[in-house]
Parts: C-alpha cells; structure tokens; sequence
C-alpha cells in the first residue's frame, strides 16, 4: 500500500502536475495579456477598497487574508530550506518563476468562483471550485470529486501535519508535552471554527498581517546588516538555476533539472495557485469593485506576497547567515531555518521561528477548515446538517497530528491534493472564455475611469447559470 502511494506521489508532483500547472500558468498568461505584469500596481489599488463588506459576505481583505493563513504556513519556513537543500539556490530563481506564471492562474480560478458563487442556509456566500463544476460546466459530479479530494487532503490531513508542526516546535523550542500542546490548539481551534466562517474570517485578519509583518521586518534587519552578501547572493541564485556553478564539475543537466523540479514544487506547494484552494476564500468576500475580476486580483496579489514576498524572506535568512553549505547541508527544514536566524540574532531566533510555526500553523488550520466547510455544505447541496459532527472530526484529527506523525498518511494527502489540483485545472481550462470575457469587461470599464461593475443582464448566455439574487441589478444598486 505504501509504496503504491508513493508511486503515485512521484507520478503526480514528479511530472504531471509540475507540467499542467507550469503549462496551464503560461495559457492563462499569454490569454490574459500578460494581466499580472500589467496591472501588477492595480492589484494594490483594489486592496485600498478591500474592507467593505455586505451582510452575506466577508471583506475582500478578509478573503485575502484567509487565503494567505492557508498558504503561509509551514511550507515557507521549513519548505524553503527544503528547496535549497535539495535543489540548491537556483531552485529559488524557479520558485519565484512559478509564482508569477500563478498568479494568472489564481486570478482565473478566484474570478469563477466569485462568479458562480451561492448563499447557504444562513444567507452566508459560498463558492469555489466545485461550484464553477456544478453551475458553468454542469457538471456536479466533477464538483463531488473535487470536494472530497478537498476535505481529505485540506480538511483532515493537513490540520493535522500543522498541528504536528506546532507540537514538535513547542517541544524543541521550550520542552512542553506534546499532548499538552495538541490540546490547546484543539480548544483554540474549536472556538474559532463553531463560530463559523465571519470568525475565521476576522481571526485571519487580526493574526495573518502581523505575523507576516514581524516575519518581514526580521528579514529586513538581517537583509540590512547583511547588505554587503546582497550581490552575492543574487548571483548564485541565478548561476545556479542555470547550472553555470556546476558546469565546470560536468553535472550541469542535473543540477538544473533538480533546482527547476524543487523550486517549481515547493512554489506550487507554498502558493497553492491552481490547486482550487484559495477560490474558496475568495467566492465568500463581497467584492468591491462588485465586479468578480476584483477577487481575481486580490488573489494574484495573494500569490505574490506568499512566495516573492514571504518566501525570499526565508531565502535570505538562510543565505545570508553563513549556515547554508551548499547541498551537502547537515541540516534541512525548519531546523536550518532556526539555526540561520539564531546565527543572526542570538538564541531568541530559534525561539521566534517557534512562535512564528505557531501562529502561521494555527491560522492554516482554521483557514483550511474553512475550505473543507465550504465543500461539505456543496455536497449537502448548500444545508448545513453534518457541519457539528464534521467539526469535531476535524479537532479529532488536530489533535492526532499533534501525537503521531504518519509519513504514509502525508503522502496520501499529497495525492489527494494532486488529484485535487487535475479536477481542478481541467475545469478552469473548460471555462477560459468567460474567463477572458470578464477581464475584458472589468478592464474597459477601468479604462473609461469607471468602477468596474457587472451585470448579470448584460450575458444572456450566463444568465441562467448564476445563483438569483446574487449578481441582479448590480449596477443599479452601485448607482443608488
């Protein structure tokens, strides 16, 4: 069984998906003419107007900061020095390569979503990827597979990997109980999550930008003690993620193949860009402009901020402290990690890293769980019965991950994320053209020094695809 899982975990991250995403990031970039480099400044533009927020809906801020306590975990810290160690500094060249070819991606699937979102029992706005299956493909089986991909791997296994990130981080930062551990992250975790998806929402909000931040102003400081390895370091990211430092040694195919097939990976695993994750965030915000290219940007920016941002904040940690030997590194993960930012600023490095893991551990939890909810609720065709019993199988499985760590059990959330990601690509590709046709719509207006709103009305042929009462008469109520 174990090595089946295994083989499929090779077949998917080693070749199809980093094909699919990568070929499906550069479709969506060349058909939406280069959106994310053109309007990079209007990404931040959006976000100006982001606190606004209807009774049905999250803030977008809100929705981007959900998005980003799923994607800024672990993986940023412990990922990163797993890339370099692996595939060395010229995997990081490729990291930031896959992130702007997935914010294109991001701004498809996050549109759709806002698109052909719903309201559950309580008037709240649900969407996502298995939504867009069911409403613009018609296809509900499709929406079924994907959201029990989604609950496995986001809402179960997942919780768990970062309830064990927690536990061990506590255990080797300050020696407490790993049981200990695992039952406070369960009961903080149940307060958020009973009091549903406007807590996790607002909790995001409050712990995601200030942990970010303190993250960021750390790497600066060591960035500007440091400011004299800055060249250095910039040309051996690039040299080695075109072999050139390895030419000479006769390994040049290898190393290349190596830094392209980490650094695309992990990017892929930090950001989540075509995974259909993030859509589920962004379909419950009220949009603003109200118009569903606004949350497609406000989710390219999301990408960037995880991977360009954060990510080469831990780059620079690493790099610039001396611990780095190349890929004969002793250590790896989020050891390596610990001991380059302890190498800076003395023991209390080991011990932020540890602080960090958990509050960047805990707010993926309560944000993946929130995808899970979302996809549970499609699949109870938008009721909201098995919620309380699905909860407490969620803290049940937080609480596992705390105690026991199963390698075979995070390989098979692997796989279901992989199969996840190919449900998904395939239905975004399927619905491209009205993809390009609301960028289009949104950009012109934008270019008559209008707000970008849509109306339903003015696509007869989408019409009866969307939710009532969800996008009628939007440019009437904008103008009244």
């Amino acid at each position: 069984m174990t090595d089946i899982i295994n083989l499929m975990n090779d077949l998917l991250w080693g070749s199809i998906l980093v094909y699919l995403l990568v070929g499906v990031g550069i479709y969506f970039t060349v058909r939406l003419g280069f959106i994310q480099f053109r309007h990079f400044r209007h990404m931040f533009s959006v976000l100006r107007n982001s606190r606004k927020a209807d009774n049905a809906g999250i803030s977008s801020f809100q929705a981007l900061c959900t998005s980003l306590a799923a994607r800024v975990g672990t993986g940023n810290m412990a990922g990163v020095a797993v890339a370099l160690t692996v595939g060395g500094p010229g995997a990081i060249f490729w990291m930031w390569l896959i992130a702007m070819l997935g914010m294109a991606t991001s701004f498809a699937e996050s549109t759709l979503a806002q698109l052909y979102k719903t309201k559950d029992d309580d008037g709240n706005y649900r969407g996502g990827p298995a939504y867009y299956m069911e409403k613009g493909l018609g296809m509900r089986w499709m929406g079924v597979l994907f959201s029990v991909f989604l609950i496995i791997a986001f809402g179960l296994v997942f919780n768990a990997v970062q309830a064990n990130s927690i536990a061990s981080a506590m255990n080797t930062a300050f020696g407490w109980d790993q049981m200990y551990v695992g039952i406070a992250v369960v009961v903080l975790s149940a307060v958020v999550i009973f009091g549903g998806i406007k807590r996790i929402a607002r909790t995001a909000e409050l712990i995601v930008p200030v942990m970010a931040l303190a993250y960021l102003l750390l790497a600066l400081f060591i960035m500007l003690t440091n400011l004299e390895k800055l060249p250095d370091v910039l040309m051996l990211i690039f040299k080695s993620a075109f072999g050139l430092t390895e030419a000479a040694a006769g390994g040049l195919g290898y190393a290349i193949a190596q830094a392209m097939i980490n650094g695309i990976k992990r990017g892929l695993f930090s950001n989540e860009a075509g995974m259909g994750s993030a859509p589920n965030a962004a379909a419950s915000a009220t949009p603003y402009p109200p118009h569903p290219a606004s949350q497609g940007y406000v989710q390219m920016l999301g990408v960037f901020v995880d991977t360009v941002v954060i990510c080469s904040a831990t780059v620079a940690i690493i790099l610039m402290s001396g611990e780095y030997l190349g890929t004969e590194t002793a250590v790896t993960g989020i050891e390596l990690t610990q001991r380059a930012l302890s190498a800076q600023v003395g023991e209390w490095g080991s011990i932020f890293v540890a602080v960090a893991i958990f509050f960047f551990a805990f707010t993926s939890i309560i944000a993946n769980y929130s995808y899970a909810e979302t996809n549970l609720i499609f699949l109870e065709h938008n009721h909201k019965a098995g919620l309380g019993l699905f909860r407490i199988v969620v803290l049940g499985m937080v609480m596992f991950g705390a105690l026991a760590s199963l390698p075979v059990v995070w390989a098979l959330a692997d796989v279901s994320m992989g199969l996840m990601a190919i449900v998904n690509l395939v239905a975004i590709l399927l619905l491209s053209g009205i993809v390009v046709k609301l960028a289009k719509d949104y950009n012109k207006q934008l270019s008559e020094g209008k707000v970008p709103t849509f109306d339903a009305n003015e696509y007869p042929e989408l019409r009866s695809q969307l939710e009532d009462g969800i996008w009628d008469n939007t440019k009437e109520k904008q103008n009244a």
